[in-house]
């Protein structure tokens, strides 16, 4: 798929109404504006991508590591991951307008136009990349270009709209931070970032698919395979609690080969054993075909938020206490 052909089912797909807007784009007032390039950026999932930065640069510090340096490879992972967010909303801008869940965004209310968002998304990545460069390493540069690439072209344009593995193959480019943080304080790679990275690569479809089961109708009605749309809650959750066991799993590999005690030990067994109720729990209400409300399929979603929120946290301070 090429970009420019996206483009063109975008335009043509869209609702008249919402050119128009796009088009008055300009006239806007400008705090909303500024408002609607920071929602192109999708600041919430930057937030979680930091959860996992920053902790790392602890770990690979064993303490607490330059502020300075901390503070511009989160702008600069800020920078980088909103410029993949634009441009992926740039991207998906005709389904964003015909789901109910995407339906404010900046360019299908006409807030932001399409050209606009096409220009701050690659200034980003340009910015983003030459900040990491000059101010922290190459390396981290380079990885975090990486994953912007890898976002916006084999997960937006190539994996989203052919293959149920889409959230599987896609998630990598979430994966590369804790690689970031940890090369941005040693300008080099080990096996602590590697395992943590895995740790996000098998949390990532579980804690996506539980969302994607909510709004399944949304991405059936746009023709986006996700695994709830084109398999049963059962299938579904039986690979949920597949990945939940290898993820948990792996996350206990740390302590055996010496990079992490008994603080972060303990966290990623207590709050693993804890993801792993829920998931299991999931499997069980939809062995029992409940649907609707009743298969609380949210409530492993939010748990996974908190669940990667504490183990980073444990990241972060078992080098103090260890």
């Amino acid at each position: 798929m090429s970009l420019s052909g996206v483009c063109v089912t975008a335009v043509e797909s869209r609702p008249a109404g919402v050119l128009d807007a796009s088009q008055k784009s300009s006239r806007r007032p400008f705090g909303a504006r500024v408002k609607a390039f920071v929602a192109l950026t999708k600041p919430r999932i930057i937030e979680l991508l930091l959860i996992t930065t920053v902790p790392v640069m602890f770990l690979a510090q064993q303490g607490v590591p330059d502020l300075t340096l901390v503070l511009l490879t989160c702008v600069g992972g800020f920078l980088s991951a909103g410029g993949a967010n634009a441009l992926n909303m740039y991207i998906d801008r005709d389904i964003d307008a015909l789901m109910d869940r995407t339906a404010q965004r900046p360019l299908v209310t006409g807030m932001v136009s399409p050209r606009e968002c096409l220009v701050f998304g690659i200034a980003l990545a340009v910015v983003s990349t030459l900040l990491f460069g000059l101010t922290v390493n190459w390396l981290s540069a380079w990885l975090a270009l990486g994953a912007l690439l890898f976002y916006v072209v084999v997960y937006t344009m190539i994996l989203k709209r052919r293959t149920a593995q889409n959230i599987v193959w896609g998630g990598i480019a979430g994966c590369m931070p804790v690689l970031i943080g940890w090369s941005a304080v040693t300008n080099s790679l080990d096996w602590a970032p590697v395992i943590l990275f895995l740790v996000i690569f098998f949390w990532t479809p579980p804690h996506y698919w539980p969302l994607s089961m909510k709004v399944r109708e949304d991405y059936a009605r746009v023709g986006v395979p996700m695994l709830p749309v084109i398999a049963s809650n059962k299938v579904v959750a039986r690979q949920i609690v597949v990945y939940s066991w290898v993820m948990v799993a792996v996350s206990l590999l740390l302590t055996p080969l010496g990079y992490t005690g008994w603080f972060y030990t303990t966290v990623a067994l207590a709050a693993g054993g804890w993801w792993l109720w829920e998931a299991h729990a999931l499997q069980n209400r939809a062995k029992a075909e409940v649907t609707g409300a009743k298969l609380k399929e949210m409530r492993l979603f939010h748990w996974s938020i908190t669940y990667v929120s504490l183990l980073f946290v444990a990241v972060a301070v078992d080098p103090f206490l260890s």
